[in-house]
């Protein structure tokens, strides 16, 4: 049964999070809250994992959820499930648009689903940054309510972004630099 249920979750969770990997956090969210399957932090950790791992990250995070709630086979059912209707999806539009290629509803369905997009990886922005950046346990305002050390790092590794020279440098050596520094701070 436990099977059935990751391929279900996964698989409506591939076809609605449009844009990517980040769209997936508010599903997998749900998916967590409901089935207890993970909790916030767990969320927190997949996310760094398969953002500094090979492989698209939705798919990752599917895998590692899998894996641990089903095992290896779990870990293939759930990546299934998510995959499935993106194929699903890709063969349905290749066929339309090789019929309606220039097609003003084909463009403004397109037009519409980028708001939508947008919107999910933007609270899932806003979601890591939570995570990440704010002690929920703590009261607002007190001084421990937000992790400091976490948002000077994140403010740097956003100044260093924008410096042209480290913007040629690959993401890996800042995910590198940055567990490096957690470790030396003890974050």
């Amino acid at each position: 049964m436990i099977y059935l249920q990751l391929f279900f979750e996964f698989f409506k969770a591939g076809l609605f999070a449009i844009g990517g990997g980040l769209a997936t956090i508010p599903f997998l969210t749900d998916i967590g809250a409901r089935t207890g399957w993970f909790t916030a932090g767990d969320l927190a950790n997949m996310i760094a994992i398969s953002e500094s791992t090979p492989g698209p990250m939705g798919v990752n995070m599917a895998t590692y959820v899998g894996l641990h709630t089903g095992g290896v086979l779990g870990g293939i059912i759930a990546t299934l499930g998510l995959v499935c209707p993106s194929i699903i999806v890709i063969l349905i539009i290749a066929g339309f648009l090789k019929k309606f290629r220039e097609s003003r509803g084909v463009d403004a369905v397109f037009y519409g689903i980028r708001p939508a997009s947008t919107a999910l990886i933007t609270a899932a922005l806003v979601e890591v940054c939570a995570i990440a950046l704010v002690n929920t346990g703590a009261a607002f305002g007190t001084a421990d309510f937000f992790h400091w050390k976490g948002i000077v790092l994140a403010a740097a590794v956003f100044v260093c972004l924008q410096v042209k020279p480290l913007k040629k440098l690959h993401p890996i050596v800042f995910i590198a630099a940055s567990a490096v520094i957690g470790v030396v701070f003890q974050f």
